[in-house]
């Protein structure tokens, strides 16, 4: 400032004053421009990190479909039954999917139908009030008569009463226009209707087509399975063959269970074990009632490492707390899994499912629906198989939830 005023005091004054001001509104910019770096800075970087993290899972995402299909090939090859049993249920699986998805379209169709018949009603309920609104206009316009406003015209005594009188007229005329063009309205919305009605009909009886189709595709694939099934238990008659394939089927789920726990370590889940915390406070993820506890002998000194809960087919499966599903397919034993990582160590397993409903990297929370139970990987009634892993080994499910029975 001591410069400032030193030029100020001068012979060059105004140009001083210009230079200083220049370098102020400079100096200002500068200031300006160094605020909105430091404050862009940091979204680039966090758009930087977001495109790495991105990259980071469909990295994983595609680890883990590689481990999928290397650990399931595996297991399918090794057991043509396994093999036979995967290929019906997904034909079951499909099969009903596809007659849902018919089933809700037909319940859409008769749904909008419904709302067109409706509207048809309410239109036809509006024609004949309008067509007796007219014949009343057209019954007064003859009591009238044709001659009566020529007599008010050539009738001079009073001007006012007729003027009034035209008018009066005039509105008649109006309205009765207006109820022509209403009732032609009405007649061309129902006419609209009508060829709208027809096309749902159209539609619904296509809809009725393909669903006789899925329902006997449904079948051809449940009469496979059951004879899968039979094939099965035919074999389960040696014990040893029995005993073989349930080993078989726990190392094939320990092993895809330790290389999916070695491709999420490329990308934890930190949930500062929050899931650890809530030991006594999950709820079950389906009803029905336990018929296998944790540790119970299953054959040949093999044992569950959860727990079975038999339930009604379809019921819905939610997952027990939040966390990313990092498996979601057919495996032998366990029919279609979903299995969700809780971060920490900790992973929870559903089998047996009829339908899956989320995809491997798809972040879910406590009390989604995951799939819905069926009798998938062989078993004889609708039932879920749960797990809870830390650190891979398997506990005892039953202590984490707030009642012991489901």
């Amino acid at each position: 400032m001591i410069g400032v005023r030193s030029e100020l005091g001068g012979g060059r004054t105004i140009g001083a004053f210009r230079r200083w001001a220049r370098f102020l509104v400079l100096a200002s910019a500068a200031l300006v421009l160094s605020g909105l770096g430091g404050r862009t800075a940091p979204a680039a970087t966090t758009g930087a990190d977001a495109r790495k993290t991105e990259a980071e899972l469909q990295s994983v995402k595609s680890e883990i479909e590689r481990v999928t299909r290397q650990v399931g090939e595996e297991q399918v090859q090794k057991d043509k039954l396994s093999k036979e049993l995967r290929s019906a249920e997904l034909s079951v699986g499909k099969a009903r999917e596809g007659l849902d998805d018919v089933r809700r379209g037909r319940a859409e169709r008769a749904s909008k139908r419904a709302q067109l018949a409706s509207q048809k009603r309410a239109r036809e309920a509006d024609l004949t009030q309008n067509r007796g609104a007219l014949a009343g206009q057209l019954r007064a316009a003859y009591l009238i008569g044709r001659e009566e406003p020529l007599k008010l015209l050539l009738n001079q005594k009073d001007p006012e009463r007729a003027g009034r009188m035209f008018v009066y007229y005039s509105y008649f005329g109006r309205a009765r226009a207006d109820q022509i063009q209403d009732i032609e309205n009405d007649v061309q919305a129902i006419a609209d209707l009508d060829e709208k009605l027809q096309a749902e009909d159209a539609k619904l009886a296509e809809l009725e087509k393909q669903q006789r189709a899925n329902l006997m595709e449904l079948e051809l694939a449940r009469e496979k399975r059951s004879g899968v099934l039979a094939s099965l238990t035919a074999e389960s008659n040696s014990h040893a063959q029995s005993l073989e394939r349930l080993k078989t089927q726990q190392n094939g789920l320990e092993k895809l269970l330790r290389e999916l726990r070695r491709a999420m370590e490329k990308f934890p889940i930190d949930n500062n074990d929050a899931f650890a915390r809530l030991r006594g406070k999950l709820t079950w993820p389906v009803g029905g009632k336990l018929i296998a506890r944790f540790g119970e002998p299953r054959a040949g000194g093999v044992k569950w490492d959860g727990v079975l809960v038999a339930t009604e087919r379809g019921a819905p499966v939610r997952a027990v707390y939040g966390g990313r599903v990092i498996y979601a397919d057919w495996l032998p034993g366990l029919g279609l899994l979903t299995i969700i990582d809780h971060g920490e160590g900790y992973m929870s397993l559903y089998g047996h499912n009829e339908r899956l409903y989320k995809t491997v990297g798809e972040r879910v929370n406590a009390g989604d629906t995951v799939g819905s139970a069926g009798d998938s990987g062989g078993s004889n009634r609708p039932e879920l198989y749960f797990e809870i892993r830390k650190a891979g080994k398997a506990v005892d499910p039953r202590p984490w939830f707030r009642s012991g029975e489901p």
